[in-house]
């Protein structure tokens, strides 16, 4: 059936309507006609909400859902659901089920599970067999078979001639490379961030140097080498000051930053929440605040919601035990409104489709319907009742955020929450 979105603001600097109030007509998928007013003369579907805006679709370059193996915590086919109802057109899967995304088979399961869902779902193949480090995983097979990227979830890898080779590897068919960075021998056993809220609290520390050496590393493997590395969730001042230089030397590197890095602080451990365990763990208020600077002036090229469900039974147990992760896709938009101007929000999650060799498109007559709906105005307190997902691992819990998000249009269909 075909749709008309009523009296929508368009938020896209690329489309020649950004910033207009209008009507826009979908016919079998594509944007058929831009305008005010426009008829209904072949019975569409009518769709008007309240303050409704809407830009080019969200993507997410992190997203992690259990399935296979771990379907307890999420299956394709509801984070697809969740992911819709959130404002994404588009997720970038981690390979970290099990067994792990390390070969065409594995890309091609995932890809099939994830037909027919209005979310479309692009899967980052592990970079070393079985995440372990050790060897080159299938990485030509995973990319003919639909894989946009490679790297081992939260793992970094230790050898450096690994990295080496896979950078100059991946040059003959333009892939890239994604490095986790938390150099495992500095951060040892920590599980905090090392500072003063550690000390009171008397958790083992991780210091930003155990990010900073691995990037400092990294940056110097991928000038020797060439080729295109995406380095994810940073967390501190002097990453963001050690890529923005990275990028002034002209190296083809590109690098996120999750929500919760931006919203919250290592202060929220006070009560030994588990739910703020992360990887890397929550900073300082300075790095917090460094980390928005790099959004501001796009030295950190996207925002990602680094959603990563985790079971009850790995959670709710002592903070030293308890597993790293947060699900962060139906928070993500609200959450960012209260640290960041609403053009920077949709302009940072929509910029991670080029890196990821994804197309976008812009809401423009002739173009495929790719939409994300929201309302950026009004305030509410976080809830259970606000979560989609299986597990209900979220640092955002009971925080003040600021805008709602009503769904998307994508693959010809409409998804409202």
């Amino acid at each position: 059936m075909n749709t008309i979105i009523r009296e929508a603001k368009i938020i896209d600097s690329e489309s020649p309507f950004h910033n207009q109030t209008v009507d826009i007509l979908i016919v079998d998928g594509n944007i058929n006609k831009i305008g005010t007013s426009l008829p209904n003369t072949d019975n569409a579907n009518e769709v008007k909400l309240d303050n409704l805006h809407i830009s080019q679709g969200w993507f997410d370059s992190s997203v992690s859902l259990g399935e296979p193996g771990f379907e307890d915590r999420e299956t394709i086919a509801n984070g697809l659901n969740v992911a819709a109802k959130s404002g994404f057109t588009a997720i970038a899967l981690q390979p970290n089920s099990c067994p792990i995304i390390d070969n065409q088979s594995q890309i091609n399961f995932v890809k099939n599970k994830a037909n027919g869902f209005a979310t479309e779902l692009f899967p980052i193949g592990a970079l070393t067999k079985g995440s372990e480090g050790k060897d080159m995983a299938e990485l030509f097979d995973m990319k003919n078979a639909g894989a946009v990227a490679f790297g081992d979830y939260n793992t970094s890898l230790d050898n450096a001639n690994l990295l080496k080779i896979t950078l100059q590897y991946v040059q003959d068919f333009d892939g890239l490379v994604i490095a986790f960075a938390q150099d495992s021998n500095i951060k040892g056993n920590g599980v905090a961030n090392e500072g003063i809220v550690s000390t009171r609290l008397g958790l083992k520390g991780i210091p930003n140097l155990a990010e900073e050496l691995q990037i400092a590393r990294n940056l110097f493997l991928l000038e020797y080498t060439g080729g295109k590395l995406h380095i994810p969730t940073i967390s501190t001042a002097k990453s963001v000051k050690l890529i923005k230089e990275a990028k002034t030397k002209g190296l083809k590197v590109t690098c996120s930053v999750a929500v919760h890095h931006l919203v919250l602080s290592d202060s929220t451990l006070e009560n030994f929440d588990t739910r703020c365990k992360v990887a890397p763990p929550l900073r300082t208020e300075t790095d917090r605040k460094a980390l928005l600077a790099g959004i501001q002036d796009n030295t950190i090229d996207m925002i990602t919601t680094d959603h990563n469900p985790i079971d009850i039974e790995h959670k709710k147990m002592e903070f030293d035990l308890a597993k790293d992760g947060t699900i962060g896709l139906e928070s993500a938009f609200s959450a960012l409104l209260t640290v960041i101007p609403l053009e920077k929000v949709i302009e940072k999650l929509t910029a991670g489709k080029t890196p990821f060799g994804i197309q976008s498109q812009t809401i423009s007559e002739g173009n495929k319907a790719n939409i994300s709906l929201f309302n950026p105005e009004g305030k509410r307190i976080f809830t259970n009742e606000n979560i989609l997902s299986k597990s209900k691992n979220s640092a955002f819990l009971g925080t003040e955020m600021k805008g709602k998000v009503y769904g998307i249009y994508n693959q010809g269909k409409l998804v409202l929450g």
